[in-house]
């Protein structure tokens, strides 16, 4: 008897599972296929961190004010940067990145006032070298700049012109405003009186 039921368990769950196999044998195919395709990724997913290019210089925006290496809880971002003879900030020379430490907190893309970084779109990081994970993020700017211009895809936004006006003329301010007497000056002269 035991060996009966143990026959009739068995038989029971494969056609069940031949049931289901057969029902997703039909079903469009939802895999997708890898190397060849990609993954449409969400909007608020977040890669690792990545510089901004200004439009207008083609530079990066970042001054290197360090706010973002402040605020990284993890101590993965450590930023360099020159003043340059006659500019009023510096700019970035070296930007480097421990992903190996980063746990996408986002606290430094909150802490940047300029919006000079930003999450990357890249999620295909896949490497057994962990040297591989610690990235100099303007040397890949800069990378992708000179990979923009061979291709004849990069141009920096002209300078916006600016507007020439004519300075209105200067008159002194109590010229145009009314001398205001305090309450207190005028209950003094009525005390007076």
């Amino acid at each position: 008897m035991k060996a009966l039921a143990e026959i009739y368990s068995g038989l029971k769950s494969l056609f069940i599972g031949m049931r289901i196999t057969i029902g997703q044998f039909f079903k469009p195919i939802v895999t997708v296929q890898y190397p060849h395709e990609t993954l449409k990724m969400p909007a608020r997913f977040r890669g690792h961190i990545e510089l901004v290019r200004d439009p207008a210089t083609g530079k990066p925006k970042c001054f290197v004010c360090k706010l973002c290496e402040k605020a990284c809880p993890s101590d993965c971002i450590t930023v360099e940067g020159v003043k340059p003879e006659g500019a009023k900030r510096k700019t970035v020379t070296h930007y480097r990145l421990d992903f190996t430490k980063c746990s996408l907190c986002g606290s430094c893309v909150e802490a940047c006032r300029d919006n000079a970084i930003r999450f990357s779109r890249e999620y295909n990081l896949a490497s057994l070298n962990k040297e591989d994970f610690v990235m100099d993020l303007f040397k890949r700017l800069e990378a992708q700049r000179l990979e923009q211009e061979k291709l004849g895809t990069f141009a920096p936004a002209p300078a916006p012109e600016v507007p020439k006006t004519t300075p209105a003329p200067i008159t002194p301010a109590h010229a145009e405003a009314p001398i205001a007497t305090s309450s207190l000056a005028n209950a003094l002269e009525v005390k007076d009186k």
